[in-house]
């Protein structure tokens, strides 16, 4: 593998000093890939307009074709945030817009291009920011394959598409997975139930792996809820600052991009069992594949019934641990 940077006429940020991540990897074979620290894209998902493409400009790679807003890795980025901050720098994509719903890898050995999906949960209109694009458009998902497609997008596009009805949740009932553990959760309910959220919040801010929630991908981001009862119903609203709504995460500015991390609460009011049968008949009302985490047999039953998947407490402690 070798690094040599920017060429006149190739990828470039005329604003600002140059990252140490814009420059081309070339591999022995002589093929040349953008991004020292790798790449990433962001695929944003609007369901009344389409997916948001580029058309990029001509001096680019590939100039001329339609792809994701996106670009080379900072040096120690992750991928969801440089994904994130590529399209804001490229498309002008609002703090708070968007919401990370999966991630897939093109991993070649020497360089890696990571494809991050979010869903827009706060309309906007595209802007186009720096010379790298010619047009910024949200096309509808059926007309995609009749543009002139940017290869590598051209070559993930099929399985993305097929991934784009996937809005898997997960729905934790939190009573059995804190009382599986025996640690004097007892003496404390609702501390236990929150030392649970923590933990909840923790995991799904750095993605579930594909392979756990059966799943084509990498990574996924799913919603999570976490049902209380009894005496861990005094847990409070908010454990940490970016556990909020849209509106309030935006205005903060923590975690906005894409908002992952967050675990909806949900108190019953009467029976555990019930709620939790309640909030995944809702969530599949609404396109929602619900995955409810419990041990108990007869809701495991209840829930399946309802057209959702279980999960034991022992395969979510297995997650966290």
């Amino acid at each position: 593998m070798t690094i040599i940077p920017p060429e006149p006429g190739e990828p470039r940020r005329p604003q600002g000093p140059r990252d140490s991540g814009d420059a081309w990897v070339v591999a022995p074979t002589g093929e040349k890939y953008w991004g020292r620290y790798g790449a990433a894209g962001l695929l944003a998902v609007d369901a009344h307009r389409g997916v948001l493409l580029q058309h990029r400009v001509g001096w680019s790679h590939f100039g001329g074709t339609w792809g994701l807003p996106g670009g080379a890795l900072h040096e120690g980025e992750s991928a969801l945030d440089g994904a994130v901050r590529e399209s804001q720098e490229e498309a002008g994509i609002p703090e708070g817009a968007v919401r990370a719903r999966f991630s897939s890898v093109l991993d070649l050995g020497i360089w890696s291009y990571t494809t991050v999906v979010a869903d827009v949960v706060r309309s906007f209109e595209p802007v186009i920011s720096d010379p790298e694009s010619l047009a910024l458009e949200w096309v509808p998902v059926g007309e995609v394959d009749h543009l002139p497609l940017h290869p590598g997008f051209a070559a993930a596009w099929p399985m993305l598409r097929g991934l784009l009805q996937v809005r898997p949740a997960i729905i934790v009932d939190a009573a059995n997975v804190v009382g599986s553990v025996p640690d004097g959760w007892w003496k404390d309910r609702a501390g236990a139930a929150e030392r649970l959220r923590e933990r909840l919040q923790t995991w799904a801010y750095a993605g579930v792996g594909a392979s756990a929630l059966q799943l084509d991908a990498d990574r996924w981001y799913p919603q999570v809820s976490m049902v209380v009862e009894g005496e861990a119903r005094t847990v409070a609203d908010s454990a940490r600052e970016d556990d909020r709504s849209d509106a309030a995460t935006a205005d903060s500015g923590l975690d906005a991009p894409a908002r992952r991390g967050a675990i909806d609460l949900v108190r019953a009011a009467g029976n555990g069992d019930d709620a939790i049968v309640a909030e995944a008949e809702r969530l599949i009302a609404t396109g929602r594949a619900v995955t409810v985490v419990t041990s108990d047999r007869g809701l495991r039953e209840r829930v399946q019934h309802a057209g959702g998947n279980a999960e034991s407490a022992g395969w979510l402690l297995g997650q966290l641990d």
